[in-house]
């Protein structure tokens, strides 16, 4: 698992020269690669594979992995707004993502922190249900997926997933 900085594309290899996660796998012998994205300017926990099966159960659809994301947006957001969040947001012409659940971490004047859990991993998902309606996403970080918790990693850092972490996780997508 590593903490992705923002900055990095989440691909193997990019043929525009931009920095990629795996640039920051040194020290790593085996070949992994990522299970999902982040987009370029969001961070947070990635993780990654050698395990195809793993990484098929985590990315389709069907599974409904629980996502978790501190997101800090602007304006401010009332109570009703909030809802409406999580109600499920129209991000397309034929799309409309799952309920999600929102919860107003901290509200300043002109901004709040928001975290919101997801089900479902749509392309750059959070940014466009914020944007749909009307708010301007300043940060967007991962911060847990399933049971596995970004804790303390500095952007950059990448750690073994543990053990016990790994069997609670293959428990929970059986």
């Amino acid at each position: 698992m590593m903490n992705k900085p923002r900055g990095y594309v989440t691909t193997l290899s990019d043929e525009l020269g931009r920095r990629c996660v795996t640039d920051l796998l040194t020290g790593v012998e085996e070949r992994v690669y990522p299970i999902g994205r982040l987009d370029r300017n969001s961070e947070g926990l990635l993780l990654f594979t050698n395990d195809g099966e793993l990484a098929n159960r985590i990315m389709h659809p069907a599974s409904h992995i629980n996502k978790v994301y501190r997101v800090t947006v602007r304006p401010d957001i009332t109570d009703e707004q909030a809802a409406e969040l999580s109600a499920g947001v129209k991000i397309g012409e034929n799309t409309t993502t799952l309920p999600a659940t929102v919860i107003v971490l901290e509200k300043q004047p002109g901004r709040v922190v928001l975290q919101i859990t997801i089900s479902e991993g749509k392309n750059r998902q959070i940014r466009r249900m914020c944007e749909a309606l009307g708010y301007e996403v300043k940060e967007l970080r991962r911060v847990r997926i399933m049971n596995i918790e970004l804790g303390n990693l500095k952007p950059g850092e990448y750690r073994k997933v543990t053990d016990q972490e790994l069997n609670e996780l293959y428990e929970l997508i059986r």
